[in-house]
């Protein structure tokens, strides 16, 4: 008998359409737990639509198929109901990072994720928020990037040839010799602490790493009740070309150049357009003029089962 209680919900094209192909290996495992409804997305936000007519359907279990992109369209959509309202979430790494799905302690194979989800313990994590000074509002499950890995972020999504870590990596060695510009910022931490710096970089983590393995933030963990954010101060070319190995590593917090620090709540400003990802997803590209960004903390804003 079909489980009508969970609704599997996939990005067909991600990682360059891999995940299609795996979804094949992905049904006769579900069917062991007494499978589930599918849906698929074909248009970017269609998973928050597909999310949110799913809790309107009763589902009690949402399973995320795809990357950190499907998982930030589909906590989107769960996010617009109340807490009490909101199904469990199972995630299935089937992008190219699957950087969330690595911090919530997922297999990276994805049957082997698949059976952890149905056998699994739920758990509640945080979620950050942000808006923008365009009133456009967005929540986040890992991480935020300004500046050096939002770019970063921009020209990996047009390297049509390569997937996975190396797409980042080749991504990373563009930025470093096309866009190695700092950003004047002012900075306010809970709503204290102001401080104004050029950056290169400025990353606030809920999740431990991002672009398929930079361990930005080696210790953060998404049910601790608190973000951190990690800064990278203006340097040269090749002392950033030394650090690539050390953010690789997570060993990169021993230069002075970089801090970090916890955080509930943060505004950032500056005097010049900023550049944005969010979960590996264009918030602000180069088209764009964003100067403001508010971000605040949820704490156990939705359950995962891992």
């Amino acid at each position: 008998m079909r489980n009508h209680n969970v609704k599997f919900i996939m990005n067909p094209t991600a990682n360059m359409g891999k995940a299609w192909r795996l979804a094949a290996d992905l049904r006769p495992v579900m069917d062991e737990y007494g499978g589930a409804d599918w849906a698929g997305s074909v248009f970017p936000t269609h998973a928050v639509e597909l999310a949110r007519q799913a809790v309107h359907e009763g589902y009690e279990m949402i399973i995320a198929g795809g990357g950190d992109g499907t998982v930030h369209e589909i906590i989107n959509g769960l996010m617009q109901f109340p807490i009490e309202d909101r199904p469990k979430l199972g995630v299935v790494p089937l992008g190219s990072g699957n950087d969330f799905a690595h911090g919530i302690g997922m297999p990276e194979e994805p049957w082997e994720a698949l059976r952890q989800i149905f056998t699994g313990t739920p758990r509640k994590i945080d979620l950050g928020y942000v808006e923008d000074d365009r009133g456009r509002q967005e929540f986040w499950q890992n991480t935020v990037g300004i500046g050096f890995d939002a770019i970063v972020t921009i020209y990996s999504h047009n390297l049509p040839l390569v997937r996975g870590f190396l797409m980042y990596l080749i991504a990373v060695m563009k930025t470093v010799f096309l866009n190695h510009q700092p950003l004047n910022v002012n900075v306010t931490v809970d709503g204290e602490h102001d401080w104004e710096d050029q950056l290169l970089m400025l990353t606030l983590c809920n999740g431990p790493r991002e672009g398929g393995g930079f361990k930005i933030s080696p210790d953060s963990m998404m049910d601790d009740g608190r973000f951190e954010y990690v800064a990278v101060k203006s340097v040269s070319r090749p002392m950033m070309l030394r650090l690539i190995p050390e953010f690789m590593r997570g060993a990169h917090l021993r230069f002075p150049q970089i801090s970090l620090h916890p955080f509930r709540q943060l505004e950032i400003k500056s005097d010049q357009s900023m550049y944005i990802h969010m979960d590996g997803e264009i918030f602000s590209g180069f088209s764009s003029d964003l100067r403001y960004l508010k971000v605040e903390h949820y704490p156990k804003a939705i359950q995962i089962v891992a």
